[in-house]
């Protein structure tokens, strides 16, 4: 079958929530804005919590992602952004046929989860 197959952001972000849970030493996300911070408040938490998703504008086709995380106290927090970079970049191509041209991770908190 031949075809387009068009991934929406909120979709490519619940992809880049799910491979950082993955991830060992993530205790959770964080919410990224306003919207999300009243969305947990009302009970209403999403598999794209604490992921931003936008299209590059200097690469075409391409996408940036930021992932705002709780990590494990005592784990140590630069393999573990490696780490959520490695498999959230992968999850990305693999799993939506997508590139990641720029991926930020946004340690927000610490947790002895």
């Amino acid at each position: 079958m031949k075809g387009n197959v068009n991934v929406t952001e909120g979709a490519l972000a619940a992809i880049l929530g799910l491979a950082a849970h993955e991830v060992p030493g993530v205790v959770g996300m964080s919410p990224a804005g306003i919207r999300e911070s009243i969305s947990r408040i009302l009970g209403r938490a999403e598999a794209s919590e604490g992921v931003v998703v936008k299209p590059d504008p200097a690469a075409p086709g391409k996408y940036q992602a930021d992932l705002y995380v709780v990590v494990a106290f005592g784990a140590r927090i630069p393999a573990v952004v490696d780490s959520i970079g490695e498999r959230v970049s992968w999850a990305a191509k693999s799993l939506a046929g997508v590139e990641l041209s720029t991926v930020r991770v946004h340690v927000v908190g610490v947790s002895r989860g």
